[in-house]
């Protein structure tokens, strides 16, 4: 994809290469140690999804915001977040983490940066049998329709909105450490923007023209048409691919102009 694009030069099938095994090197060191292992994958949305499933649905009144049953409903919103929230944080600090390794090898920077996107797409990916597990017994109440073969284009578009922030956010945070507390504060913010808890359906005008602009709008609107038809929104799955592809040319632009800077501060 575009680890090719800036840094080091080499083959495309090593750069893939590298690339891989960076990515497979992230899973193995993060369940070597973990008796749950695969488990920690999952245990975070479905506590999240419980915790706001229990909030929501038997403490106050939704007043008919997200869809039915609900539980799907967030979890087909919070795993796609998990794999951006904890992919951005893992940016900010993808460079000092490795200082020595990004400094010493010949592979494109950029490549570590699309480890994350890799790896955490990865997690993401194995999470996905437990949404189609609660979507069976959930049945007849889940709508499947043809929509849901728009789910990879979700996935697909996530991955390059992900590699293009990465390749803003990782050389920014390296050179300015305060920005990686500022990162985080605006992911707190982004996950009430986002329609995660509530369907962009559910948001009254202007804020439904506002979230338009937020790409991941778009994006969980393809993860969630499949079950929920009433989501779809074809003006924000347009708006969210021009924005993804938008962010991954100002990514590669932009790193490709800090990346001597970053060699300095490593």
């Amino acid at each position: 994809m575009t680890t090719a694009v800036v840094g080091a030069p080499g083959s495309a099938r090593r750069n893939l290469h590298s690339l891989w095994l960076l990515s497979a090197r992230d899973l193995k060191v993060r369940y070597s140690t973990s008796a749950l292992g695969y488990l920690w994958s999952i245990l975070d949305p479905l506590v999240m999804s419980a915790i706001y499933w229990f909030v929501f649905t038997l403490i106050f009144q939704r007043d008919g915001i997200g869809g039915e049953p609900y539980i799907v409903f967030l979890l087909v919103g919070l795993l796609p977040w998990v794999w951006f929230n904890a992919s951005v944080i893992d940016f900010t600090k993808a460079f000092r983490k490795d200082a020595k390794l990004v400094r010493s090898t010949a592979i494109p920077r950029s490549i570590w940066v699309g480890r994350i996107v890799l790896s955490k797409g990865i997690e993401f990916l194995f999470s996905i049998p437990v949404l189609i597990l609660f979507a069976l017994f959930a049945q007849p109440r889940v709508q499947w329709n043809p929509l849901i073969l728009l789910f990879p284009l979700g996935i697909v578009l996530q991955a390059v909105l992900l590699v293009g922030l990465g390749l803003l956010v990782a050389p920014l945070c390296a050179l300015w450490g305060d920005l990686e507390r500022t990162t985080r504060l605006i992911l707190r913010a982004l996950f009430y923007a986002s329609p995660i808890i509530y369907g962009l359906s559910d948001l009254p005008s202007p804020f439904h023209e506002i979230a338009l602009f937020n790409p991941l709008s778009g994006i969980f609107t393809l993860y969630r048409s499949g079950m929920f038809p009433e989501e779809w929104n074809p003006l924000a799955v347009s708006v969210a691919a021009a924005m993804s592809l938008a962010f991954l040319v100002l990514g590669a632009l932009v790193f490709r102009r800090l990346e001597p800077s970053v060699l300095k501060e490593l």
